[in-house]
């Protein structure tokens, strides 16, 4: 199973002045979790084979999949905000989707407290939104 190793160094070629934060690697281990978590993985990587040309940069799959697990003490069990066409937007409904939205950025970052994706445009986009 593949596992994303994070502010980790090792090896006689690498050298940190930050102590590798930031640094992410994949590394591969056969025997490395239970096997409900390995038949998932081998749906993940199904499902991608299947859409890759639908799949976008920042839907790293195994990355969040393993993130969700590390920070599993981040309730994500919100249930999503959804409108009908000629329903109005009030504040609970602003107020719940923001929470799912916050949780979520939280759950997907790392140890050393970076996002190990591309996803990039919420913290382009978001500061001068609000």
């Amino acid at each position: 199973m593949w596992k994303l190793k994070v502010a980790e160094g090792q090896g006689p070629w690498l050298y940190s002045t930050n102590n590798f934060v930031g640094r992410q690697i994949w590394e591969f281990d056969p025997d490395a979790g239970t096997p409900e978590e390995r038949e998932a993985v081998e749906k993940a990587r199904d499902d991608y084979r299947k859409n890759r040309s639908r799949v976008r940069p920042c839907g790293d799959v195994l990355m969040r999949m393993q993130l969700k697990k590390e920070n599993s003490d981040i309730d994500l069990s919100i249930p999503p905000v959804r409108l009908g066409e000629k329903e109005q937007v009030n504040y609970e409904a602003v107020t719940t989707a923001l929470k799912k939205a916050v949780r979520l950025s939280c759950a997907i970052q790392s140890k050393d407290g970076h996002w190990p994706a591309e996803n990039t445009g919420p913290h382009i986009y978001t500061p001068p939104m609000i």
